[in-house]
């Protein structure tokens, strides 16, 4: 299977002529017939255990069609939806277990009726699963916590033949487990580390760009979370930082029922920079409708104010909608020599861009193949959004195409779940525990029915059993 350049087309039709697609409808993921769905471990066992060829996990179908589609094979493939097979399992004072195919958004509701919330910050969009999301390594901001795996604390798997395994935090083979891509197993429950619900007051500013490399330092090392849109065009930062809100601000949430509460005082200072990306996003996309949703994810920008409320009111603002996203993280303390090679480059070539680059860190991660393995990490994401007819603007491919080699060509690690040149990398040069990880599958998954054309490329020879610690 060769890599996806460029960026795949997306269909717009109201025709699936008897095919499955992702959630985006710009990669075909096998006839609808291979579509099975499981809504319990039971269903999931049976499955596996009649040995049904290669299976490949698509939940919500959100990701990129290289983590989802099963390919790369000429037996029988299956592709299961285990979403059927979701809610909150069991809780007790600082934990819960929830089934693979819960989507987070549930997740996140059921926590807030417990008064508690995850120890990690959530990321923009809450229709994925949380099997999906751990394997993809989701992930929010702040540098004091990183993707959702490190608020794992056992996972269940149902194996390739049908049997059960559990994993503790404790197991050799749990970093691995964190960050897995989906090629060890099928997730069944997963279970969590919860803390009280915290209400949070978020700040938000517009500021010149000319000192974002110091700044960026400056916002995620003195808040407890950080996110900024930077707009190059214009050399403006939109900056949001984040602390615990006060006696004051908790009460007037609690007052207003605990719903996001926005400051009558707003700002218009970020408005000529998101009317001149709106222009360009127009004339991309040619969106008849002003109110669309490509729209919409920049207008929020507007005379924006000061607001308060639980994590996830404040940051899980992400409004779905079909897109080319690509995310590369990179060391923080690398990040500001990259911010500098980010404006010498765009200085010189005046890329077309019509979204502002989006700037969000994290603190290390304990996962084998999380992006933020070893360190404080700051993540540097990219959007191009689709055309009315399901086109892509030249220009716009050729700044994602060009911006990803110069992340990579400083160290940057991509989001697995989003798009990526999969030949811009040095996998084993990248991530320490690699051949580690390809140990562990092998040891799970000799028969690789876990896999696609993409993950055989990842991992082209088996690793030895010998390798890893039973």
């Amino acid at each position: 299977m060769a890599p996806e350049r460029p960026y795949p087309r997306r269909d717009v039709s109201e025709d699936d002529a008897g095919r499955l697609w992702n959630w985006a409808r710009n990669s075909t993921l096998a006839d609808a017939s291979a579509l099975v769905t499981a809504s319990s471990e039971l269903e999931v066992r049976s499955l596996l255990a009649s040995r049904p060829g290669r299976v490949r996990l698509v939940g919500s179908r959100m990701s990129a069609g290289r983590m989802l589609a099963p390919g790369g094979s000429s037996g029988a493939e299956v592709l299961l939806d285990v979403r059927g097979h979701r809610g909150l399992l069991a809780h007790g004072e600082d934990w819960a277990t929830f089934a693979g195919g819960t989507v987070l958004q549930d997740v996140y509701d059921a926590l807030a009726r417990l008064g508690r919330m995850l120890p990690s910050s959530p990321g923009v969009i809450a229709e994925q699963t949380l099997a999906g999301a751990l394997a993809t390594g989701t992930h929010g901001q702040g540098l004091q916590q990183s993707s959702i795996g490190d608020a794992l604390l056992s996972l269940r798997l149902v194996m390739a033949d049908g049997t059960v395994e559990e994993f503790g935090a404790d197991h050799p083979w749990f970093g691995a487990l964190q960050v897995g891509l989906g090629t060890l197993g099928v997730v069944t429950a997963v279970t969590l580390r919860t803390v009280p619900v915290a209400v949070y007051s978020c700040v938000k500013g517009a500021t010149g760009a000319e000192t974002l490399e110091s700044d960026l330092l400056v916002w995620n090392r003195g808040h407890e979370m950080a996110k900024a849109w930077w707009f190059p065009d214009d050399d403006q930062v939109h900056v949001w930082t984040a602390q615990r809100a006060s006696t004051d601000e908790v009460a007037a949430w609690e007052a207003g029922g605990r719903q996001l509460v926005e400051r009558t005082e707003t700002s218009d200072a970020m408005n000529r920079a998101v009317d001149a990306a709106l222009a360009h996003m127009r004339a991309d996309t040619r969106i008849l409708d002003a109110q669309g949703k490509p729209f919409r994810t920049v207008t929020r920008f507007k005379d924006f104010s000061d607001v308060t409320g639980d994590v996830y009111q404040v940051f899980m603002r992400g409004i779905a909608t079909p897109q080319i996203n690509v995310e590369i993280g990179v060391p923080l303390d690398r990040a500001p020599a990259v911010v500098e090679k980010i404006r010498a480059w765009h200085a010189e070539t005046s890329p077309h861009l019509h979204y502002p680059i989006i700037l969000r860190a994290t603190g290390p991660s304990r996962a084998w193949l999380s992006p933020s393995e070893g360190g404080d990490t700051l993540y540097f994401g990219f959007v191009v959004y689709y055309a009315e007819d399901g086109s892509l603007s030249a220009d716009g491919v050729d700044f994602l195409v060009e911006v990803e080699k110069l992340l990579a060509a400083e160290g940057g690690r991509p989001h697995w779940g989003k798009y990526f040149d999969d030949a811009l990398y040095d996998w084993p040069a990248l991530y320490p525990r690699w051949e580690e990880f390809a140990a562990v599958r092998e040891a799970l998954d000799p028969e690789r029915v876990f896999g696609n054309g993409f993950t055989d490329r990842l991992f082209p020879a088996a690793a030895s059993r010998s390798e890893v610690a039973a």
